[in-house]
């Protein structure tokens, strides 16, 4: 079974949970709606194609190994905005910044710091809209900046995007070849962690299974559906 791996690192990222109030936070790992839109835009996929989007959720299956989980970073932030009360409708920031009146709203957001993950999809259909090698190609040279959750989240090292042969899921991630500086001064930790969606032959043993709500229904709308993710964590010597 043919699978496209790939890696991502970055000195921050964040990956969005539900929000609630002031307070944006960030999983340890990637959603499965982060890697469907950093593929979006490697193929030039525009926000508001929202098909586009469902297909490339729908057609394949994402796992994610996470080499390091990196920290926690919370940033404070004070924003200005018109009040919220009297019905108007402001478009634009400028539009809000001219407004008569500013209030003052507080908010944190959370950043993983040199955190680091391997990705691994394959399709779960036959009639796929672009081949494993295509998406690769589109990440090898992709149409948009690519950014880990957040545009003030660039990449810092190449994604090294290929496809390989492998007869389980765990067995894909072991075949695939990366430069050795990927790993060069990042802490990692005691267990690598592997999360995924139902695959055909995952070779992992899973500790639990847990719903998520990351899946594309609407990108423009911001609307996710559950799936099903699988969790297994093991030693470093177990995994080789």
């Amino acid at each position: 079974m043919k699978h496209l791996i790939f890696q991502l690192y970055g000195p921050m990222a964040s990956w969005g949970k539900i929000a609630v109030g002031e307070h944006r936070r960030s999983d340890v790992k990637p959603s499965k709606s982060s890697i469907v839109g950093l593929l979006g835009a490697a193929l030039g996929i525009r926000r508001y194609e929202d098909d586009m989007h469902r297909q490339l959720s729908d057609t394949y299956g994402v796992a994610i190994r996470i080499d390091a989980q990196g920290e926690l970073l919370r940033d404070y932030h004070t924003t200005q905005v018109p009040p919220a009360t009297g019905g108007k409708r402001y478009y634009t920031r400028k539009d809000e910044m001219a407004a008569e009146k500013l209030e003052t709203i507080l908010s944190e957001r959370d950043y993983r710091i040199d955190a680091c993950y391997t990705v691994a999809l394959w399709q779960n259909i036959d009639a796929a809209p672009y081949s494993l090698q295509a998406l690769a190609n589109a990440l090898l040279k992709p149409r948009f900046i690519l950014y880990l959750g957040r545009k003030s989240c660039p990449l810092a090292l190449p994604v090294h995007a290929q496809v390989v042969d492998a007869g389980t899921l765990k067995q894909a991630f072991g075949e695939a070849t990366f430069s050795t500086e990927f790993f060069d001064g990042i802490p990692l930790g005691n267990l690598r962690e592997y999360v995924w969606e139902k695959h055909p032959a995952p070779g992992i043993t899973a500790s639990m299974v847990y719903p998520r709500r990351d899946r594309v229904l609407s990108r423009t709308r911001w609307q996710f559906r559950e799936r099903d993710e699988y969790y297994a964590a093991v030693s470093h010597e177990e995994d080789q």
